[in-house]
């Protein structure tokens, strides 16, 4: 018996070496060796795929929407780490559904580069981490506190090296039993989403010259693609030469002036404009954009042009991202979120999410959300001041869409769907978008007397945009 026990013990030990991990600098070192990547300087990879547009989706049940990547050529240098992207883009659902900037008319060229030395390198190394094996193994080695682990998935051991990112967040790399790095997954923050997953899938890998390269790359975030890439040719240690792209401007500290539009109505022009009125009893603003910063631009802007009132309600023309990103510094404020009735049960949901990669003010000081919804109209007034929410129909940018008239100004709020170009149109556009359209429809349909349209992605010129703009830019004047 006691000879048996101890059969047994030694074939459960030798079963336990086998699968315990090594440490974590010869696990990385392995990986490097097995795809060839030890000497490996510079690559340039080129293919097709696509690429998706995050927090644009048409309405919070749908992925984020699709563009096709026609082509796609990156060329890297890892020492010193430099980087460059060309890709040619087209439209990828037709008809256009959800926003990034859709619809994309004919062929959309596109390069971004990051020359060695220059800020923006930190960034990059945080992108390769997640964007080719390489990256990850060169993240790992340079780690302090590289771990690994044999975890079990799907019927299959892995071998886990972790660390932690530049976030904080733990970053955990997964080779399989030929020590090739099948996927990378952490976790990222997000404005309006908190901290979410952020994974890459690394599939059909190939010889390139000696280089094991992943032929197929899918990237998600939130639970959807992101990215989707096709490759087709690879070239370990092509002369690489990358500059650096003209310089811009610094973007201005998030700030907002003022033009009063009537009797206690104010515009917050900027990128993203919002509203003030003033209530007998409280201030309504419509839209609450982008981030914590732009949004506490505009509550105190607000605030100094009506003292002495709460903010009670802050309109929300729409769910994309770029337009909900300040509503939860409102809800921290004490606001109810005005908002399509398609949009209530999304943001109950998303706003229970932690936010401990980077804590906002909602997370700092917890607030449930209150909400005000709109189906087809909903009617904001005190007897004196009037506002008019509007579902826009049949508009595929997103399918919870409101706009906000003002009937004694006769002034249009709209998000999206008509963004004026830097200067005034003389004549049609080559290429009229559906988008618009749908704005001159919606206001035909609803016979709104108006003389003054404030698009929230506001002219940089700061000019009156009138009724007639629009109908230039639809093709009716």
């Amino acid at each position: 018996m006691i000879r048996k026990t101890i059969v047994v013990l030694a074939v459960a030990a030798l079963c336990w070496a086998k699968d315990a991990p090594q440490d974590a600098k010869t696990s990385i070192a392995n990986a490097s060796k097995a795809l060839g990547a030890d000497n490996l300087k510079t690559i340039e990879y080129s293919g097709s795929g696509y690429d998706y547009a995050l927090g644009q989706n048409a309405n919070p049940s749908m992925p984020w929407p699709k563009f096709n990547d026609k082509t796609y050529t990156r060329a890297i240098s890892f020492d010193p780490l430099a980087s460059r992207m060309q890709r040619v883009r087209t439209q990828g659902e037709n008809p256009p559904r959800g926003g990034g900037l859709q619809p994309i008319f004919g062929e959309q060229p596109q390069s971004q580069a990051v020359a060695a030395g220059s800020p923006q390198t930190s960034d990059l190394a945080d992108e390769l981490m997640m964007m080719l094996p390489y990256g990850f193994l060169r993240s790992a080695a340079a780690a302090n506190d590289a771990t690994v682990k044999v975890k079990k998935m799907d019927g299959k051991a892995y071998t886990v090296v972790s660390f932690t990112g530049s976030n904080k967040a733990q970053v955990n790399g997964y080779l399989n039993s030929d020590n090739v790095l099948e996927k990378v997954d952490t976790k990222i923050d997000n404005t309006v989403l908190g901290d979410i997953p952020f994974e890459t899938a690394f599939t059909d890998y190939k010889d390139f010259g000696g280089l094991k390269f992943p032929t197929h790359i899918v990237q998600k975030q939130g639970g959807y693609p992101v990215f989707e890439l096709t490759v087709t040719d690879v070239k370990p240690n092509a002369p690489v030469n990358i500059t650096a792209p003209p310089a811009t401007p610094a973007a201005p500290a998030p700030s907002t002036t003022s033009e009063k539009l009537g009797d206690g109505v104010w515009l917050l022009p900027g990128s993203y404009a919002a509203m003030a009125i003033d209530f007998k009893d409280y201030i309504v603003v419509i839209e609450g954009p982008l981030n914590d910063q732009r949004a506490d631009a505009i509550i105190a802007e607000s605030k100094r042009l009506i003292p002495n009132k709460p903010i009670k309600y802050v309109v929300n023309t729409h769910a994309h991202f770029d337009h909900a990103g300040g509503l939860r510094d409102f809800v921290a404020e004490g606001a109810t979120i005005v908002t399509h009735q398609i949009n209530k049960p999304y943001y109950q949901k998303i706003f229970a999410n932690p936010h401990t990669l980077n804590p906002d003010r909602l997370s700092r000081n917890p607030r449930k959300p209150t909400f005000l919804t709109v189906n087809d109209k909903l009617v904001l007034t005190d007897g004196n001041h009037v506002i008019e929410l509007y579902h826009m129909q049949n508009l595929a940018h997103n399918d919870g869409m409101i706009m906000a008239y003002l009937p004694r100004e006769k002034v249009l709020l709209e998000a999206d769907a008509f963004t004026p170009p830097p200067q005034v149109r003389t004549q049609p556009p080559a290429n009229v978008s559906p988008y618009a359209i749908n704005v001159a429809d919606n206001i035909a349909r609803l016979k709104l007397d108006v003389q003054r349209i404030i698009p929230v992605h506001y002219p940089a010129d700061n000019r009156n945009v009138s009724m007639s703009e629009l109908l230039m830019a639809v093709g009716r004047n």
